[in-house]
């Protein structure tokens, strides 16, 4: 079973009643609950708790993180952001959503910028997934058809993607890099573009089905740890004979 937490910084839906009325119990909890038929063990965290929810038991117990924020990624503290950082490193997988992409451990792991392009119109979005064979598209359709969404456009400042999944198009002419992956150490990471908070792209199938397929595949493989550091010989040096 994988061990799920599900961060959410929880401001919009506190301040916000147009946020309110779509996610009137958080984000984070649409999530769990849209997740909740996927055999997940899922827990949640905001920002307000103590180290944000991300105490070192939560985090050392965790196998992947989902992760959305947007008006208050300066309040995530820089500790706690490198624990995440060194978690992504040491194995645990790393799912970003819309806006997180200004996150402080998505841009510490990235190492650029991180910066796009936005517009704010209720516009239509289309996501393409134009890696079909890859396991956080299977069972994805060609296309999922999102009516109102915000703008995302190129230039996404990402480090080039270890592979690209989804593609979107915007009704005012963008096209966006809305599905990548991406390794660090031994952490796997996936962002995906959809589901600003005044829109309820968090019930839909479609993008649930993205979002536990990413939550899938960056499960940690569990294998044995790399050793690093002074090395015997696995043979004898010279020719010799190891007895």
């Amino acid at each position: 079973m994988i061990n799920l937490t599900i961060w959410n910084e929880f401001v919009h839906e506190n301040i916000h009643e147009e946020v309110r009325e779509v996610y009137p119990a958080g984000i984070h909890t649409a999530l769990a609950e849209g997740l909740s038929a996927e055999g997940f063990a899922i827990r949640t965290a905001t920002l307000d708790e103590p180290e944000h929810g991300l105490t070192d038991e939560v985090l050392n117990t965790t196998d992947v993180l989902i992760w959305w924020g947007h008006m208050a990624h300066d309040r995530v503290s820089d500790e706690i952001t490198q624990k995440v950082v060194q978690r992504v490193q040491q194995g645990m997988g790393l799912v970003v959503l819309h806006s997180g992409h200004f996150s402080k451990p998505f841009k510490a792991l990235m190492g650029t910028s991180c910066d796009l392009k936005w517009r704010e119109a209720g516009e239509q979005e289309i996501v393409w997934a134009v890696n079909p064979t890859h396991p956080i598209a299977h069972g994805v359709n060609a296309s999922i058809i999102l009516e109102h969404e915000e703008m995302y456009g190129e230039f996404f400042d990402i480090p080039e993607p270890d592979e690209l999944i989804f593609i979107s198009n915007f009704e005012g002419g963008e096209v966006f890099r809305s599905g990548c992956t991406f390794r660090r150490g031994e952490g796997k990471i996936f962002y995906f573009r959809p589901g600003h908070e005044t829109y309820p792209t968090y019930y839909n199938k479609e993008i649930l089905h993205v979002i536990a397929n990413g939550v899938r595949w960056a499960n940690p493989a569990h294998t044995l740890k790399p050793v690093f550091g002074h090395s015997q010989p696995v043979r004898a040096l010279g020719g010799g004979v190891l007895v």
